[in-house]
């Protein structure tokens, strides 16, 4: 879990961070750092509550489960979107109100299903008979969603190849559910991970908007629609603003039926921006003409995203003289597929010299392991206190 690192003056760290403030964080704390903005956050939650007015914004904990983060959020008046046992107790410890949050995993043990609804969260997801079938003995004190799959090999991760049910399929779920006794609450979709552009958001919601009014007309009341994650930021591409990216979004929710709840599950974007790693060179050497700085931190730490999610990292020197030698980014295992970057320009640092990875919020400490008994990167939060006369 995450440490503050504010002290009761609440002392502000604002970006662009200066070299003299993250080199007092690492003298203090030691390398390797994850240090996450709560700035950052509450300005990401803005921007997207801005672009998506009248959508309830449940972050997605997986990306980045730490308690200050819950902590921003839960202040903000956001809500929460959960998948597991564990994150249910992160939130419950945070004094979360389980009618903020929603149980998206579609695929549930009971064991699962008893400690949410013990917390008190009442809506679930669900994608397949057997699914619906585990709610049964619970029906009295949970509703479900449906999950619909539209797949999407644009995005970085294609989530429907894995979860969703296609959409034909909602009618005969909606009537198995409701033979058994099982309410449906309404439809739900993830679109992916990273998704470049909205246009699998607004065929999505297009084509959900089609099942709500055919399931209504057979006399099922959903009442509710998911629309998931996927907004993108920007790593080295650049991404749309999320009000341009959100636009044609927004137009297709307006021609919803009137009165549905709508529900984002946004993760990444919330969270991504507001990390920046620092890492620190513990050795060098000259191969075959380029210089190999390695770190202690790495494809097996904070990285591990470059692997796992498909993300490039952009890092840069905190010392930079302006000279520039071909070099390798090498993390601290012994294993020879820990390199973090091939043939970059960097100075000819020195063991001591620190590099800074940025937007790194999202699936880099959440994925990150403890390979060759290293210790994975210190989470530390700052500006976890909003600024005196902000409006959240």
């Amino acid at each position: 879990m995450s440490e503050s690192i504010l002290d009761a003056t609440n002392p502000r760290l604002p970006a662009p961070y200066e070299r003299h403030a993250l080199e007092a964080l690492l003298a203090r704390h030691g390398s390797p750092l994850l240090m996450i903005d709560c700035d950052v956050i509450r300005a990401q939650y803005r921007a997207l509550a801005a672009a998506l007015p009248g959508v309830d914004l449940h972050y997605a904990l997986k990306p980045l489960p730490e308690r200050s983060v819950v902590a921003t959020l839960k202040e903000m008046g956001g809500f929460f979107d959960l998948a597991t046992s564990g994150e249910i107790e992160l939130v419950r410890r945070a004094g979360v109100d389980p009618r903020r949050c929603i149980h998206t995993h579609p695929i549930k043990r009971d064991v699962d299903i008893r400690d949410a609804i013990r917390f008190g969260v009442r809506i679930f997801v669900v994608d397949n008979p057997d699914e619906i079938g585990k709610f049964v003995r619970h029906r009295a004190r949970a509703e479900v969603l449906i999950r619909v799959a539209f797949r999407n090999p644009a995005a970085a991760a294609d989530l429907s190849r894995k979860f969703g049910c296609d959409p034909e399929s909602v009618p005969a779920l909606l009537d198995l559910a409701r033979r058994l006794g099982v309410k449906v609450a309404g439809l739900s979709f993830h679109v992916g991970s990273q998704t470049p552009d909205p246009a699998m958001h607004v065929l999505a919601v297009q084509a959900c908007n089609r099942l709500i009014v055919q399931a209504r007309a057979e006399g099922h009341s959903l009442s509710v629609l998911d629309i998931g994650g996927g907004f993108p930021i920007a790593y080295k591409a650049a991404q749309l603003p999320i009000e341009a990216f959100c636009a044609p979004i927004r137009e297709a929710l307006a021609a919803l039926p009137h009165g549905l709840r709508l529900i984002a599950e946004p993760g990444r974007f919330i969270v991504g921006p507001a990390g920046t790693g620092l890492a620190t060179v513990v050795g060098r050497a000259l191969r075959d003409g380029r210089w190999w700085f390695y770190l202690d931190d790495g494809l097996y730490g904070s990285y591990n995203g470059q692997l796992f999610d498909h993300a490039d990292y952009v890092v840069r020197p905190l010392r930079d003289d302006g000279s520039r030698v071909p070099a390798v980014l090498a993390g601290p295992t012994c294993d020879s597929i820990d390199v973090v970057k091939e043939d970059v320009q960097l100075p000819l640092l020195e063991i001591g010299d620190v590099i800074v990875g940025h937007s790194m919020g999202a699936y880099t400490s959440s994925s990150a392991t403890d390979f060759n008994f290293i210790r994975r990167a210190r989470v530390l939060a700052v500006n976890e206190q909003a600024q005196a006369g902000a409006h959240d």
